[in-house]
């Protein structure tokens, strides 16, 4: 299908639920409104119909409508079984006469019992066999729902009989459904379901290319993180604000002796505690997993050009964070000059808020709750920054766990070692010593002050940076892929049967149940 015949569609089908007004309205987002309820709720029908599913499931569309709103909803739906040859289901608690008489076949349930399922037109003759005939000039439907609600319990007029209890109402027609032929008949078409082998259905043949699917979610994320202020403008605000405070504490540092500490100190709580306040988008990027779940359940779009499009939105903003404070906290504080310490400087601020992100993002998947979500992601943060090998030197770590292996996952560790390569490298600094050396050099206070590895060069500790930003997202990519896939298995152990429950033990991909 060319893009002029969808978009083509998409206007019908706008116009067909009568929101042509209403386009290019902002749904939601900060200080977004213009949207009712209801026309929020047919935005929401019309993206389910333009992925043209073959079953479509409706949960009270006409909420929040007039009786003439929903009509005219309701009369466009049915139209989608006419023309297209859908399957459409959905539960309505008060539909008009029009809106009723739209329905091919009705199903009324109370308390979990089937009280009827059959054709709408059949419906009426079915109550009215049973001693329950729909008043002159009334509503069907309102007459079905008042006849089997039980919530109220009032005593219901049967014919010459007198007057019946709801439950003994509702009992009289189960049994009388259950001892009809379309009972028998639905029951029969159900088994023979049942004994058949699942497969797959049809996939729609409308879904844009994945190319098309990673421009239009890195499109849709980039403007939503611009509208939220706390995804990243409030973080820029703080940033800039430490990044000045950063700049007058260590203002003008110099080369004495006392000034290789400093350095060393503003370096580390750069990489260390500016890129952990990056944990502050996580609320949002909650918020996003949850639309992404909702729409990957719907069949919009895949995991992967998920994380492509979140990732590739992300970047102008981190990038616009890392620049901006990092050149006031590097002028201010008079770190190494030249042009291409100062781009390693903000490159490594980039990559490191990119692995937290990262990271999160993660833990996101696994946790989540936001509160928990926010606590593991500080702790692992925490406990990597112990291990970074700056508050504890890297010999003098202890060997289980700190050394082997945190001191070597966690990120901290080349940021540091980088972050001080750039800037030890090449300087000279004021000794202490009387009488001894007038000076000591950058490298030897790498080697013998803060125990820098020094067999490779600055841009190795970045290349493995950039390298662990593509593996935790590749992680979190793999991650999101199998919940995905161990939720319906989940599902079915736990509503399974012992025998059963073995079997999906062994075979995980199989969740279908047979019967």
């Amino acid at each position: 299908m060319s893009k002029s015949e969808k978009k083509e569609r998409a206007d019908t089908t706008i116009r067909e639920m009568g929101l042509q007004d209403s386009e290019n309205t902002r749904i939601g987002g900060w200080g977004a409104k213009g949207l009712s309820g209801g026309q929020k709720r047919r935005v929401s029908i019309c993206i389910e119909i333009l992925t043209r599913p073959k079953l479509l499931f409706l949960d009270e569309p006409t909420s929040g409508l007039d009786s003439a709103a929903s009509y005219y909803v309701m009369s466009r739906i049915a139209r989608l079984d006419q023309r297209q040859g859908r399957t459409i289901i959905a539960s309505i608690h008060q539909p008009s006469s029009e809106v009723f008489e739209l329905f091919h076949n009705l199903c009324l349930l109370s308390s979990g019992r089937t009280v009827y399922f059959g054709p709408t037109s059949a419906a009426n003759e079915f109550f009215t066999s049973n001693g329950f005939p729909c008043p002159t000039l009334q509503n069907p439907s309102d007459h079905f729902l008042k006849t089997i609600n039980k919530d109220f319990d009032e005593d219901i007029e049967e014919g010459s009989t007198g007057k019946k209890s709801t439950e003994e109402v509702i009992s009289i027609l189960v049994k009388s459904y259950k001892s009809s032929d379309g009972y028998q008949q639905v029951q029969r078409q159900v088994s023979e379901i049942c004994k058949r082998e699942g497969r797959a259905l049809e996939k729609s043949r409308s879904h844009a290319s994945f190319l098309t699917q990673c421009l239009v979610l890195t499109k849709r994320s980039f403007v939503n993180m611009y509208r939220d202020l706390g995804y990243y403008w409030l973080r820029l605000a703080i940033y800039v604000a430490l990044a000045l405070g950063l700049g007058t504490i260590y203002y003008d540092i110099g080369f004495s002796y006392s000034s290789i500490q400093a350095r060393a100190a503003m370096l580390a709580f750069v990489a260390s505690f500016l890129t952990f306040m990056t944990i502050g988008g996580f609320p949002s990027f909650v918020e996003d997993m949850k639309v992404f779940e909702r729409e990957r359940l719907n069949g919009h779009y895949g995991p992967s050009a998920f994380v492509i499009g979140n990732t590739l939105s992300s970047l102008p903003y981190s990038f616009l964070i890392s620049l901006i404070p990092g050149a006031i906290a590097y002028y201010l504080t008079g770190l190494q000059k030249g042009c291409e310490h100062f781009i390693y400087f903000a490159a490594m601020l980039f990559t490191c808020m990119m692995l937290v992100e990262s990271l999160m993002m993660i833990v996101a998947s696994i946790v989540p709750n936001f509160l928990m979500g926010i606590i593991t992601g500080a702790g692992i943060q925490g406990l990597m920054i112990l291990g970074g090998g700056f508050f504890r030197l890297p010999d003098d770590l202890p060997k289980p766990f700190w050394r082997y292996p945190l001191f070597y996952i966690a990120f901290h560790r080349y940021a540091y070692q980088g972050m001080f390569k750039n800037e030890y490298e090449g300087l000279r600094f004021a000794s202490n010593q009387v009488g001894g050396h007038k000076t000591i050099n950058g490298e030897d206070v790498l080697r013998n002050m803060w125990e820098v590895d020094m067999d490779y060069s600055k841009w190795v500790d970045l290349a493995i940076l950039l390298s662990m930003v593509v593996l935790y997202r590749l992680m979190f990519l793999v991650i999101i892929k199998t919940v995905e896939n161990v939720k319906p298995a989940i599902r079915a152990l736990m509503s399974a049967n012992p025998k059963q429950a073995a079997q999906i033990m062994m075979n995980p991909s199989d969740t279908s149940i047979h019967m």
